[in-house]
C-alpha cells in the first residue's frame, strides 16, 4: 500500500492529542508534516516529521495528499477551501465549519474536485458511544424512550489567553462539544422531527455561550444533549431509558486524558491495547425480567467497548484510496451544523422548531 502524506495544520490540543498521534499510527498514512508557526513542540514529539512554518508550505507541496486543519474555529472554512482548491483531501477538527451555508459550498467544491472532505467526529470511537450503540443494536432496552448525554465541565471562571474563551460565533460550547454530542445522536437515530433548545451564558463572567440543552425530537423518543461549565459533580455521561430497563455511564472515554498524560498511541497490529477502560468505570444496565413484576429489577455491569480514534483514520485512508466511503461524511458534518444553528434558533425564539 503506498502512503498516503498527510500535514496537520496547528499543534495545539487538536493536533497535538487528537490527530497527529492518530495519523502516525495507521499503516498506510503518513505524518509527513506539521505546521507550527512557532516553537519547538512538534520537533520534539516528531523528530522524524518536517515542521513548516506556514500554511502556505503544506498546501503547496505537491507530496501532501492529506490536510487537516487543526486550528481555531473560525479559520476552519478558509484553510479547508484553500487545501481544497488546492487538490488536497481534507479533515476538518469540530466544528466542520462555523455556518451551514460554509458546509455545502466545501462539499460542493470536494465534489466538483473529486476529493474528500470529513469532518472529524471522532467521538463515535468514543467506548462509552460503543457500548451504547451495541445495546440498542441488541434491544437491551427494549423500545428506546430517552436518550441523554452530557459533557459536564466544572470552569467558573473564564480561562485567559485563550481564543476558545473570545466572543465569536463559531467558539463557545455549542460549537465546540455540540458537534459531538449531536453527531453521535443523529449516527444512531438520524435526522430529527423537530429541535427545542436552550443555549445560554451560566458563567457570572463569560464572553462565550458556556452551556446548552438540546432535545432532539423523534416519533416516541427524545434524544437530549447537554453541556455546561458550571457542573462541580457530572451527571452521568450517558442514561438511557427503555421499556425493558436502563443504562447509566459516568465518566469520560479514557483515550484523550491518556493522550494529555503523555501516553503514546501503539501503532496499528502492535499486540498493546489501546485503551481499554478500567473496570470501575462501566456503565450500569438495569433490566425488570418480568414487566409485570417491575420491582424485580436486575443490575449489571456492562463492560466497555474499547474505543479508539485510529479507526477513524483508517477509515479516512480507505476512503481516499476508494475502497470504502467515509464514516463520517461531509453531509453528516453539514447536519451538524445546520442543527446547532437551529438550536441557536430555537433558543432565541423561545419555541421548537421544525427540521
Amino acid at each position: 500500500m503506498s502512503e498516503i502524506r498527510a500535514a496537520v495544520i496547528g499543534f495545539g490540543l487538536a493536533g497535538r492529542v487528537f490527530h497527529a498521534p492518530f495519523i502516525h499510527a495507521v499503516p498506510g498514512l503518513k505524518l509527513e508534516a506539521i505546521v507550527q508557526r512557532k516553537g519547538d513542540e512538534a520537533a520534539k514529539a516528531y523528530p522524524d516529521t518536517r515542521i513548516l512554518r506556514s500554511f502556505d508550505e503544506a498546501i503547496s507541496d505537491p507530496s501532501i495528499q492529506l490536510i487537516v486543519v487543526a486550528t481555531p474555529n473560525e479559520t476552519h472554512f478558509d484553510l479547508a477551501r484553500q487545501a481544497l482548491l488546492a487538490g488536497k483531501h481534507v479533515v476538518i477538527d469540530k466544528p466542520f465549519c462555523a455556518t451551514s451555508a460554509e458546509a455545502r459550498e466545501l462539499i460542493q467544491i470536494a465534489v466538483d474536485k473529486k476529493l474528500i472532505v470529513a469532518p472529524y467526529h471522532n467521538r463515535r470511537w468514543d467506548g462509552d458511544f460503543k457500548t451504547v450503540r451495541k445495546l440498542l443494536e441488541t434491544n437491551a432496552l427494549g423500545r428506546l424512550v430517552t436518550y441523554e448525554s452530557h459533557f459536564d465541565r466544572f470552569r467558573p471562571l473564564p480561562r485567559e489567553g485563550t481564543w476558545k474563551e473570545s466572543a465569536n460565533d463559531a467558539n463557545g460550547m455549542l460549537f465546540d462539544l455540540g458537534p459531538h454530542l449531536v453527531d453521535q445522536a443523529t449516527s444512531l437515530f438520524g435526522t430529527p422531527e423537530a429541535i427545542t433548545a436552550s443555549v445560554r451564558r451560566d458563567r457570572d463572567t463569560t464572553g462565550i455561550e458556556d452551556a446548552f440543552d438540546i432535545t432532539l425530537h423523534y416519533p416516541r423518543m427524545q434524544a437530549i444533549c447537554r453541556a455546561t461549565m458550571v457542573a462541580a459533580d457530572p451527571a452521568p455521561r450517558f442514561l438511557l431509558h427503555g421499556t425493558k430497563g436502563s443504562f447509566r455511564k459516568y465518566g469520560v472515554d479514557p483515550q484523550e486524558p491518556a493522550l494529555v498524560a503523555g501516553k503514546t498511541v501503539p501503532r496499528v497490529g502492535d499486540p498493546r491495547v489501546w485503551l481499554a477502560e478500567r473496570q470501575e468505570a462501566w456503565g450500569t444496565l438495569t433490566i425488570a425480567p418480568d414487566p409485570a413484576n417491575p420491582g424485580v429489577l436486575d443490575k449489571t455491569q456492562v463492560k466497555t467497548e474499547l474505543g479508539d480514534y485510529r479507526d477513524f483514520y483508517a477509515n479516512v485512508r480507505n476512503a481516499i484510496l476508494g475502497t470504502a466511503p467515509l464514516t463520517v461524511s461531509s453531509e453528516d458534518g453539514y447536519r451538524v451544523i445546520r442543527l446547532l444553528e437551529l438550536a441557536r434558533q430555537s433558543s432565541a425564539e423561545g419555541r421548537t422548531i421544525p427540521v
